[in-house]
């Protein structure tokens, strides 16, 4: 693990696996528009703009032999959500799936749930290899038998099957936003969720569908009086009580939920003063906040804004205890990213297993890695030119203007139309999923 040796510089990655279709076959229902590994890291689902969620399972054998440990095979493939329409607004809510979050497993099936712009789904995935046979009432086919032609009692038994994985719906949570869900969050008592729309944040009982709690509400009685929206929220990891939520103004709100029954007064504020010399026609946009986490222990937040990364520490509130420059050079860029709406992209950060390491996406398919005990940072790229199995990952320089070396790339070069806004990291290992359009590239760090 990465706590115990080795950061963003000096370990070294290489491909993994590649999942996807060729480029020339793309649609915009195969982008991939979540990614998200369960609590043990063995499953990695993704959702796409088509509603489809994709299972994989990392493959067992793999798991002896170091150097295949990134190996992950599809599982299970079903179609979570369909386009609607929404007659009273004459809206189309499209079936893209915004987030997914596994529950913790009890028994032999798993769960998650996905969600759309409008509906929330609890989906269970589990295995059959056995089928029943020697029904009374009915023949092997299924037909209803007529009770008069039936003379002898018959006790059904199992048979083996080949191995059948199956997705069923087990409930729906719907009706509950007026705006777009942007974010859902497991609580640590496993019992309850949120969802977060622009404007409000709903509290459910996983097992109660037709009601839910509004916990956040910041819709203003007029609505040309509102200046900020909610971006994203998250449950802390071991608090059920406490839990934060981001807007596009760049702040963070902490709120506890023992204060009040609708958490409108927050309990923290986090928010960093603006430098006036850096004021210019893009700071509220690039100020938003596009995610937010917490760290595995729960003392550390980490936001992500469309140039940077922060750690903030719960106890301080006035400024962020760390800042890495994701991608400083496009700076200077702002003016046409604005003009090819690039600037409003929202790109998510993850934290590594033990808090020590933090990766976030960029243009041309790179990412980036933050070392927080070192300092160091790296630049990683994935595209299928350097996805031969095994290959270690060079790392890769964005140079400004002026004289460029052999192994740079000029940032006037850099394609926006390819970019990284999806990344995952195994809970407990050195294997990173990362999403780039309609591909899902899996990495791990190479193993002498």
């Amino acid at each position: 693990m990465i706590a115990g040796r080795g950061g963003a510089d000096d370990t070294r990655w290489c491909f993994a696996q590649v999942k996807g279709v060729a480029e020339v076959n793309v649609t915009e229902a195969d982008i991939i528009s979540t990614v998200e590994f369960n609590a043990t890291g063995e499953l990695l689902a993704t959702g796409d703009k088509g509603g489809r969620v994709v299972v994989f399972q990392r493959e067992q054998e793999s798991k002896n032999q170091p150097q295949r440990r990134g190996e992950y095979n599809v599982y299970s493939t079903f179609q979570s959500h369909e386009p609607e329409f929404d007659y009273l607004k004459s809206l189309e809510i499209e079936e893209k799936i915004n987030k997914i979050r596994w529950l913790p497993q009890h028994n032999a099936a798993y769960f998650l749930l996905s969600t759309n712009d409008k509906t929330v789904k609890l989906w269970k995935i589990s295995e059959r290899d056995k089928r029943p046979e020697g029904y009374n009432l009915k023949d092997e086919d299924g037909r209803i038998r007529d009770p008069a032609t039936i003379t002898t009692l018959r006790v059904p038994v199992l048979r083996p099957m080949d191995l059948m994985v199956e997705a069923t719906a087990r409930r729906v949570y719907s009706n509950a936003h007026t705006y777009h869900i942007n974010s859902i969050s497991v609580n640590s008592d496993y019992e309850t969720f949120m969802s977060t729309d622009d404007l409000r944040i709903n509290l459910w009982n996983l097992e109660i569908t037709n009601k839910s709690f509004n916990i956040v509400d910041i819709k203003p009685a007029n609505m040309e009086e509102l200046t900020e929206v909610i971006t994203a929220a998250e449950f802390h990891p071991n608090q059920c009580n406490t839990f934060v939520y981001s807007s596009s103004k760049g702040s963070i709100r902490l709120c506890d939920m023992r204060a009040s029954a609708l958490c409108d007064n927050h309990s923290k504020f986090f928010e960093e003063p603006e430098d006036p010399s850096n004021r210019s026609f893009f700071s509220e946009i690039i100020s938003s906040i596009s995610d937010v986490k917490f760290s595995h222990n729960g003392r550390y937040l980490m936001t992500r804004d469309y140039l940077t990364v922060k750690v903030w520490d719960l106890n301080m509130e006035s400024k962020p205890l760390e800042t890495y420059q994701v991608h400083d050079y496009l700076r200077s860029k702002l003016c046409s990213l604005y003009e090819n709406d690039c600037i409003f992209d929202k790109f998510e950060c993850v934290w590594n297993g033990s808090d020590s390491v933090i990766m976030t996406g960029s243009y041309n398919n790179f990412f980036r890695m933050f070392d927080r005990n070192t300092k160091r940072d790296v630049t990683l790229e994935a595209s299928r030119e350097n996805s031969k199995p095994r290959a270690i990952l060079k790392p890769r320089k964005v140079c400004l203007g002026g004289k460029r070396r052999k192994d740079e790339i000029s940032v006037d070069s850099l394609d926006f139309s390819k970019k990284i806004l999806h990344t995952a990291w195994h809970p407990s290992e050195n294997i990173i999923a990362v999403a780039a359009t309609n591909n899902l590239y899996i990495f791990q760090d190479k193993v002498n």
